[in-house]
């Protein structure tokens, strides 16, 4: 959760609306950035949690996808890459969607998204 405050929090730039835990041993999180909301919860509670990560576990992560409706894909993209992020830039997929991805520091892929408008 540590890590994936940091990144939600000082990469993407969510604020911490509530959380359950204390500061450095958070088990669940309720996010805020603009007009979105996300909450985080860790895959085990902190009594049981394993010193490391089950690599199994995350591996399968990447078939999860969160979509964030985005006015403003281009910026995002400058913003991310000012903060250090290596990114693929953004592309119109063939259904009009203009689509930035990424991963979270758990694997979960991150898009990105708004209708495009072309200027031809």
């Amino acid at each position: 959760m540590k890590v994936s405050l940091k990144f939600y929090c000082e990469i993407l730039g969510f604020n911490i609306h509530e959380s359950a835990g204390k500061k450095n041993n958070i088990d669940w999180v309720w996010l805020k950035w603009s007009n979105t909301d996300l909450m985080l919860n860790t895959a085990y509670e902190t009594p049981y949690r394993p010193e490391k990560p089950n690599t199994q576990r995350v591996s399968a992560h990447d078939d999860t996808t969160l979509y964030f409706g985005c006015t403003t894909v281009d910026e995002v993209y400058q913003m991310l890459l000012s903060k250090g992020l290596n990114l693929s830039p953004p592309v119109v997929a063939p259904y009009g969607m203009k689509q930035l991805y990424l991963h979270d520091p758990d694997g979960y892929s991150l898009c990105f998204q708004w209708p495009h408008v072309s200027t031809s």
